[in-house]
């Protein structure tokens, strides 16, 4: 049996090559596109993630279970050529989220079929997520109830597994972020995990993990999820501080094997993640941010398809998304707030990104598909790039990607992803 290649993580730092990892948490099958190109050029593992409320048993907002999305990635990898042993599948923020509607005990019932479906379908990276309170209980939990139910999740995956000989999963703990999704409000400043509740977090998911009967499964917690200081909201982005964060990260060396996982890192600068690896956090999680790129992409796209072709479309993507999104505003009304120009403005210009909920739609798919039809084998002009998508420009007129709507899309995404390896391996 293989070893989890994350299982020495916190040794990483004190050895040649990479000090950390990006984790991919997107199921865009061009943000994977991207990221299987970029890891493969580097050499690098790739971690890629999929959220509870992405991919789960009942389909998620992508339609796909685990087992679903193991083979949706798998293909794309087949394709681009990456190695599926260089491969790591991760699950995130695993536990009650998406049904914490029902009762506690229906709620983590349904948990527990999803992490077994994680752990079956070869998912060896699981982010156990218990912290938020069910139907009829407090919003945050005590962390003693937290660990149990995340203890109790832990056996369920062990249990899943038990008599496979393939590579055993490795644990996060520890939920101080927003939920999924991302953060519910306009924020200024963030309170950096105290170094108490950090090692108060660690020491009471061990005990429960020794109550619960799989000790040995929490010898493969690698890493805690804490607040360093980083986030975004709707219109801004609150960049780490690592003096803010020098005692929290001094408290790894009362943690050994553990390093912190950063979510929510998207936006920051390659100095700041950079500062983050060096700090301990050696896991960072990057999502809305790739997707950001990317719909930046195709809204230049969309603009340069409608200055070549002019009315050979009935509507412009950014058309189709607008009225889709307002047809079906589940997925944003709860985030976007203000005038109905701050809405709309929010809804196609947030940070938070909300669009990447509704790229399945068939509406947008088709409008995409449309407008690749549209530019396909189209070499397009060096100074429509220039004017509409000038984050390539450079690269174009270097001759290191080529001037077509595809390869325009992939390196939307790779000049995010390249500063995340570089800070890796910084």
């Amino acid at each position: 049996m293989s070893q989890n290649p994350l299982l020495d993580i916190a040794k990483w730092k004190d050895r040649t090559g990479p000090r950390g990892i990006p984790s991919i948490c997107s199921a865009h099958p061009l943000v994977i596109e991207a990221s299987m190109l970029h890891a493969l050029k580097d050499g690098n593992y790739l971690l890629i993630e999929a959220t509870c409320n992405q991919v789960n048993q009942d389909g998620g907002y992508t339609g796909m279970t685990p087992a679903d999305f193991r083979t949706f990635v798998e293909k794309i990898a087949a394709n681009t050529g990456f190695p599926l042993e260089k491969l790591i599948l991760g699950g995130d923020h695993l536990g009650p989220n998406p049904w914490k509607n029902l009762a506690a005990s229906e709620a983590m019932e349904k948990a527990r079929v999803m992490i077994a479906a994680f752990a079956k379908a070869g998912f060896t990276k699981l982010h156990l997520d218990t912290s938020m309170g069910c139907a009829g209980e407090p919003v945050a939990l005590p962390d003693a109830i937290t660990a149990e139910r995340a203890a109790n999740l832990a056996a369920v995956a062990e249990a899943a597994i038990s008599g496979d000989n393939g590579i055993k999963p490795v644990y996060i703990i520890g939920t101080e972020v927003p939920i999924p999704g991302g953060a519910m409000e306009e924020l200024e400043t963030l309170e950096v995990t105290s170094p108490q509740a950090a090692l108060e977090t660690v020491n009471i998911h061990r005990q429960a993990f020794i109550d619960a009967g799989v000790e040995e499964a929490f010898s493969r917690a690698i890493g805690a999820v804490v607040q360093p200081g980083v986030e975004f909201g709707n219109h801004n982005v609150i960049p780490y501080v690592s003096e803010a964060a020098r005692d929290l990260s001094a408290t790894l060396a009362d943690m050994p094997g553990f390093v912190f996982e950063a979510h929510s890192t998207d936006y920051q600068t390659q100095e700041a993640l950079s500062s983050l690896v060096n700090d301990g956090f050696a896991i960072l999680k990057v999502g809305p941010g790739l997707t950001f790129a990317l719909r930046e992409a195709f809204y230049g796209l969309d603009r340069i398809a409608a200055f070549l072709f002019p009315g050979q479309r009935k509507e412009s993507l950014i058309e189709v998304i607008e009225r889709v999104l307002t047809a079906d505003p589940k997925n944003w009304e709860k985030y976007y707030h203000g005038t109905a120009d701050e809405q709309r403005l929010q809804r196609h210009f947030s940070y938070s990104d909300r669009i990447r909920y509704y790229w399945p739609n068939p509406e947008i798919t088709s409008a995409i598909n449309a407008l690749f039809t549209l530019l396909d084998g189209v070499e397009i002009p060096e100074t429509l790039i220039s004017q509409y998508l000038q984050g390539s420009y450079e690269r174009v007129r270097d001759g290191k990607v080529r001037p077509y709507a595809h390869d325009l899309s992939i390196a939307a995404v790779d000049a995010v992803l390249d500063i995340y390896f570089k800070a890796c391996r910084s």
